[in-house]
């Protein structure tokens, strides 16, 4: 599916013979990819809309996609057009770099996908803001030659003390990307002396009560900064991320971050639901059972059906398609004006809710809707990806039967009060007439 993804686009090949050749799983993940790649096409005018829209098109993207590896498959796209970004104008190079900040690299980031963003934001950054990308760079490798000889008297010291220990760790380190760099020196007043996690050490073990374990070791051997420690295995953030976070201070006076975490939650860390694909369902079922994965809250075990899924995928196993389906805003749907404007309404909501929801004016004069090129009634309900236009008329009025295609409760409020307004006004002319044939 990722190498036929451009194929229904950008050749006569139709989702029909694709089916046909390579089945019925690859003729979905190509529709669905296409199917994001329209609704990206709907921002036409992308730099008069960002940031604005930046998070609604992101959802809209997320929406209209529905299957996890819909999203993989565009992300690895959207990634390997950045690598080859050199051979566009530079003109081009902006657009698309700053469409890809916006929308991509958030979209990586809600999946987990920790190196893709990273790398995405990275490329984002020297196409966008070169001289602000060359310029950090510089001062990040100034400071990093002035703290590697600390930090690998820090290494050696933890190293020695988990092996006494007898705990079994890996450890590697962590540098923080430019454009991370960039936007803390900017919260730090420029001095890149403030910034303590230009580089964290990394301390990866076997299980979950190893982490707490290596936790204390660090408390024990330096000096911890108790407002710096978190805790993303017992809280994961909302996008699944689970690590144990501190920073310390050595006895040389070095400021110096861990994340202490097992060999699945950085693996989760680094590649996010891709790398559930990585692992089968044995593995992960062995996961859980000892401890190397924390069970998620409620709220995202959408997150665990799609690596169980994913898993059993990845073993060449049946699985339950639906739990590939991103329920992230199950409740919402996500559609755009003409102009290319996003905009999210509940499930279920009707055409004149989103006539209220763009102005109470021009849904008092509404004559009537055209959806995707085509005349709707007032009883049609939108559906994710629709374009929707607004069509109007001086001598149109809100009426009272309107009611019957409202679902949401502002557009209601909005025509209670209009009615009211225009029975009001009906009353007062009627007064007015009254008083006139008086005199």
């Amino acid at each position: 599916a990722g190498v036929l993804h451009d194929t229904v686009e950008d050749t006569e090949l139709g989702l029909e013979k694709i089916e046909n050749l390579f089945g019925h799983d690859v003729a979905f993940l190509v529709d669905g990819v296409t199917k994001v790649g329209r609704a990206r096409s709907g921002m036409k005018d992308l730099q008069n809309y960002l940031p604005a829209t930046k998070d609604n098109l992101t959802k809209l993207m997320i929406a209209v996609g529905q299957d996890v590896r819909v999203l993989i498959i565009k992300l690895a796209d959207r990634l390997h057009n950045m690598k080859t970004l050199e051979h566009m104008t530079i003109e081009k190079q902006k657009k698309i770099a700053r469409e890809t900040m916006e929308v991509f690299a958030p979209l990586a980031d809600r999946l987990n996908m920790g190196r893709v963003r990273v790398e995405l934001e990275e490329l984002s950054f020297r196409y966008m803001m070169p001289k602000d990308f060359t310029r950090t760079r510089s001062l990040m490798d100034t400071r990093l030659k002035r703290s590697q000889r600390k930090l690998d008297t820090v290494r050696r010291e933890i190293s020695n003390r988990l092996t006494e220990e007898k705990i079994e760790f890996k450890m590697d380190g962590r540098i923080k990307s430019a454009y991370s760099l960039f936007k803390k020196l900017d919260r730090v007043e420029g001095d890149i002396d403030r910034v303590h996690d230009l580089v964290a050490l990394r301390v990866i073990v076997d299980d979950l009560s190893t982490c707490y374990l290596v936790l204390g070791v660090l408390h024990e051997l330096y000096t911890p900064l108790f407002d710096r420690i978190k805790d993303y295995v017992a809280k994961p953030k909302s996008n699944g991320y689970q690590s144990l976070h501190t920073t310390v201070q050595t006895d040389s006076g070095q400021i110096v971050e861990f994340q202490v975490r097992t060999e699945e939650m950085h693996e989760y860390a680094e590649r996010g639901l891709a790398a559930s694909f990585h692992y089968n369902e044995a593995k992960l079922t062995d996961a859980y059972r000892k401890g190397n994965l924390a069970a998620l809250p409620a709220d995202l075990s959408w997150i665990r059906d799609l690596q169980d899924a994913a898993s059993k995928a990845g073993a060449g196993k049946e699985f339950d398609a639906e739990k590939f389906r991103m329920n992230l805003f199950g409740d919402r749907i996500f559609v755009y004006s003409p102009k290319g404007d996003i905009w999210d309404l509940p499930r279920g909501a009707f055409v004149l809710d989103f006539a209220y929801r763009i102005h109470s004016d021009i849904a008092a004069h509404t004559s009537g809707f055209r959806i995707n090129g085509v005349m709707k009634p007032f009883s049609y309900q939108l559906q994710h990806g629709d374009s929707v236009e607004v069509l109007t008329s001086k001598t149109a009025k809100p009426k009272a039967e309107w009611k019957e295609y409202l679902a949401t409760n502002h557009a209601k409020e909005k025509l209670r009060l209009q009615l009211s307004r225009q029975n009001r006004g009906v009353l007062e002319s009627f007064a007015a007439k009254l008083k006139r044939r008086k005199s």
